[in-house]
Parts: C-alpha cells; sequence; structure tokens
C-alpha cells in the first residue's frame, strides 16, 4: 500500500513539474529581458534621491524589475555613489528581491492567484516600512 501511494505521489508531482514548467521558462526569460533592457544606471537616474517619496517609487521600480540578489549589490553600490538615500536604496533592494510583478504568472500557476497576490501586496508593503525604519535606524547615512 504504501508504495503505491509513493508512486502516486511521484506521479502527480511528475505532472504538476511538467504543467509548470513552460510558465516558469517564459517567466524566467520574460525577467531576463527585463533586467537586460533596464540596466541599474537608468534606475538610478530615474529614483528621486532625496525626496520623501522616494521610497515608495523605488519600491514600485524594484517591483517590477525583479532581478537577482547578487544583482541587487551592484545596484546598491550605484545608487549609493549617485547619492541616493538610504531608504530609497532599502526599498529598491528589498522589493528588487521579494516582490516580482514578472514572476506572478509563475507564482500564481504554482501556488494560486489569491496567495500570489497576497504574498507580492505584503511583501510590497513590508518593502518601504522596511526602508523607512531603515532610515530611522541608521540615521548617518546619507
Amino acid at each position: 500500500m504504501q508504495a503505491s501511494k509513493v508512486a502516486q505521489t511521484a506521479k502527480q508531482t511528475a505532472m504538476t513539474f511538467a504543467k509548470t514548467f513552460p510558465i516558469v521558462l517564459g517567466v524566467l526569460a520574460l525577467a531576463s529581458l527585463v533586467t537586460t533592457a533596464i540596466p541599474p544606471q537608468s534606475i538610478s537616474e530615474a529614483l528621486p534621491m532625496e525626496s520623501v517619496f522616494g521610497p515608495v517609487f523605488a519600491a514600485v521600480v524594484g517591483s517590477v524589475a525583479a532581478g537577482h540578489p547578487l544583482t541587487s549589490y551592484v545596484l546598491a553600490g550605484e545608487l549609493t555613489a549617485a547619492g541616493a538615500s538610504l531608504a530609497t536604496i532599502t526599498a529598491l533592494i528589498v522589493s528588487w528581491v521579494t516582490v516580482g510583478i514578472v514572476h506572478l504568472p509563475a507564482e500564481a500557476a504554482i501556488l494560486g492567484t489569491r496567495f500570489a497576490l497576497w504574498r507580492n501586496a505584503i511583501s510590497f508593503v513590508l518593502a518601504i516600512m522596511m526602508a523607512y525604519v531603515i532610515a530611522v535606524l541608521v540615521p548617518g547615512m546619507p
């Protein structure tokens, strides 16, 4: 009995993977195109550096231009050199890594639309909140 349940579960997992693989592949290709089309320099030029609304705008940009966490360090360095505030950089990097508008179709297909929308909305709000908290806790940064 146990072996048949394991086999049935393995078969269901393989079928789910086969159904979601094309979606994930398409989303990864789209994310690569977006990351290539929007270089970090253009992001740093578009952000309001010293505005109170800088973190909100940065979170929006980070949500749309979702990328790999390793590239976020390069982006943070360029933003620091350009004079962006720590709150703006924090909002961009946190939303860059946790919110993924580009990845939303794959996430919705695998985990459900409601879950994906709620997770992204909560991550977006928390990215903005974290940015303002960091700005208060680390006042010496630009």
